[in-house]
């Protein structure tokens, strides 16, 4: 019997000063006593970054002393993978067959060596690794709250006061800091402000200009939301309203607040105006403050989508307009050297590459504008880089590279630059697709002269300039990575806004499942 043990590695792409990747050593889990089918405990934190491509590394041991040195026991296998690839899998749950005889960790240098410590044979299938992604639990809770008050104290010498409510969040040393503020309502001394939603956990910036104080009350998250009722009308002491960010249930909260008319005065929590109350022994209160509605609902993440199922349509539209120059010279746009890509093939690469984890079935639609088609010499703003009309997916990043070497020997670039086809086309697919199971992602490149800009630039969410992420001293890797964070680091916040703005919550994930053969879930 085999006693495992599992080691994660994070692969970093070369620099400047690094030809060569460098693979750190990030954590290990616990050791597995007899079982050729471990289901390992300890679990790996790491941040995760949509448009990054994480490489991650996992190695197997069989092992047969206390030595800490991975050397010392016997190499099972290893798979390599990307931490996107592990999220977009299905169910964030992604399944790889160990192999044997790539490449094994050297425990001292952090570099991979070949290893046949076991007498494998190189490439070896020997079983299969399972690895599970899962977001940490944070609250996600966004409160939507209004209030409104009622009779606080007059401010302004020849008219009403302008009322304005202010939140503050206590701290855990018992300062309070402030996380909302809610519009005025001018020349009254009964407002009514708009409803407002604030993060649970969260805290927003304010301002502390002088304002004239009208009360103060505190509460508790907990109190708020049992809402409207009894429980949440406040008495409003002189002062400025300081109201409360919604942290943690226990905790209790100070508001500055001015609100509504409540037809019936109960006992609540007072809003006091120390200062009032100790000049005037009559004083009762300035004013008091009425919960209208008080609502909770879960704030989803892009993880949450994913794991659920929705898919990630990429779609990539490449400019052939005769402004990129001759393809035959070396001073073309579209120009293939022998020995590296050109401009239109590393980007495509660097945000394919990421991209494409997010895809369960890897094909991808690969489409053309601006050039004269054969055999009749037809001008095509929209033709498929495989030459199919019927179906112009690609199979992979791999594919779509081919595809676009092949259409440069066979089309005359021309123009104009026109986008508008290809994001209509893409467009009617994503119309066909409302309930949020697909979310369509359209990378154009260009070399820039737009004819029809007015026409779509409403329809481009992003624009960056490749000329920018040139890097001069030959490190494509680096340039391109940086390409690729820039292109895709708006799309989880715009899925979620698409999906929050026609009310699409997430599908449920997938059950687990335990396949057969050699198991690791870490």
């Amino acid at each position: 019997m085999a006693v495992p043990l599992a080691a994660m590695w994070v692969v970093a792409p070369a620099s400047r000063r690094q030809r060569d990747d460098v693979t750190h050593p990030f954590g290990r889990t616990e050791v597995i006593d007899n079982s050729l089918n471990p289901d390992f405990v300890r679990k790996f934190v790491l941040d995760y970054f949509f448009e990054e491509k994480q490489n991650l590394r996992f190695d197997l041991y069989d092992v047969d002393a206390k030595s800490p040195d991975l050397s010392k026991h016997d190499f099972l296998g290893q798979c390599f993978c990307t931490l996107g690839e592990i999220v977009g899998s299905a169910g964030s749950r992604l399944e790889k067959s160990l192999i044997i005889g790539q490449t094994a960790p050297n425990s001292r240098s952090g570099r991979s060596t070949q290893s046949m410590s076991n007498g494998g044979i190189p490439s070896k299938k020997c079983g299969v690794i399972i690895i599970s992604a899962e977001e940490l639990s944070n609250c996600r809770d966004i409160a939507t709250v209004q209030f409104s008050a009622h009779k606080l104290d007059k401010k302004d010498f020849f008219g009403k006061s302008d009322p304005f409510m202010v939140f503050y969040r206590s701290n855990e040393d018992g300062t309070y800091t402030i996380c909302h503020k809610t519009e005025y309502v001018k020349n009254t001394l009964s407002p009514v402000w708009q409803k407002f939603s604030i993060p649970v956990r969260g805290l927003c910036n304010g301002d502390y200009d002088s304002h004239d104080f009208i009360g103060e009350f505190s509460t508790s998250y907990r109190e708020l939301s049992k809402g409207q009722s009894q429980f949440n009308i406040y008495e409003a002491s002189q002062t400025k309203l300081h109201a409360v960010a919604f942290a943690h249930a226990s905790r209790r909260s100070r508001m500055s607040v001015a609100s509504q008319h409540s037809s019936k005065r109960t006992e609540g929590p007072e809003v006091i105006n120390p200062r009032k109350k100790m000049k005037k022994k009559k004083y009762v209160n300035s004013g008091t403050v009425t919960l209208l509605s008080f609502t909770v609902e879960s704030e989803y993440t892009f993880l949450d989508y994913i794991k659920g199922g929705t898919q990630i349509n990429f779609t990539v539209a490449i400019d052939f307009t005769a402004s990129n120059g001759n393809p035959s010279q070396s001073t073309s746009l579209h120009y293939m050297n022998p020995y590296q890509l050109n401009a239109y093939a590393l980007a495509l690469k660097a945000v394919g590459e990421i991209i494409q984890d997010y895809d369960s079935d890897k094909c991808f639609p690969a489409l053309g504008f601006g050039a004269k088609l054969p055999p009749d010499g037809r001008v095509s703003h929209e033709f498929p880089l495989n030459g199919s009309a019927e179906n112009p997916q690609c199979n992979g990043i791999e594919g779509i590279l081919e595809a676009y070497h092949k259409s440069l020997k066979s089309v005359q670039l021309y123009g104009p630059t026109n986008f508008a086809p290809v994001v209509n086309r893409v467009a009617r697919f994503a119309a066909a697709v409302p309930d949020g199971s697909h979310y369509f992602v359209l990378l154009i490149i260009t070399d820039g002269v737009i004819s029809d800009m007015s026409q779509t630039k409403e329809a481009i969410v992003n624009f960056v300039p490749f000329r920018d992420y040139v890097d001069r001293t030959g490190n494509h890797v680096l340039s391109m990575a940086r390409l690729a964070k820039d292109v895709l680091a708006e799309i989880p916040d715009q899925l979620i806004s698409y999906m929050k703005t026609r009310g699409i919550k997430p599908s449920s994930a997938p059950p687990p499942y335990t396949p057969p053969g050699l198991q690791a879930q870490i």
